[in-house]
């Protein structure tokens, strides 16, 4: 449900229904379980937020970052963000992400947290219709993003 809830406004913002998130059904959902970090926030019984994170080859992959949208504006995506970001093994380089091309605050939201978008010419990491990607480099000096 939280997650229907989240993509729907998205895909009104940026005008499509081809979203991936849309179109999961729940025993996807489980099955992507076993592939993925999965971090949830609670208020009580009620999930009001959660985040993914999986490591390909030296690439941390950020995905399904949502929020309650009643709560949105609030930090808590930035705190889950922060939190994801932390959880990259050390031999990740680079954490991405992907968001609706259309999706402002998000887009500023990943931008204020050091991402960069990367052209759409860019092959090296997988590209999602009506999507920009975004990428931030780690180093292991860094702190910020363990």
């Amino acid at each position: 449900m939280l997650q229907r809830a989240c993509w729907t406004s998205d895909a009104i913002l940026n005008n499509t229904f081809e979203i991936p998130a849309l179109h999961e059904d729940l025993a996807t959902v489980r099955a992507n379980f076993a592939t993925y970090e999965t971090w949830v926030l609670r208020r009580g019984p009620r999930l009001i937020g959660a985040v993914r994170g999986v490591l390909r080859g030296t690439d941390w992959e950020v995905g399904r970052l949502m929020v309650a949208p009643d709560l949105q504006g609030q930090g808590l995506g930035r705190m889950l963000l922060q939190h994801i970001e932390r959880q990259a093994p050390p031999s990740a380089r680079r954490l991405w992400l992907f968001t609706g091309k259309r999706s402002e605050a998000n887009i500023r939201l990943y931008t204020r947290a050091g991402y960069q978008l990367i052209p759409d010419d860019d092959d090296s990491l997988p590209h999602v219709p009506h999507t920009v990607r975004l990428v931030k480099l780690t180093s292991p000096e860094s702190s910020q993003t363990r």
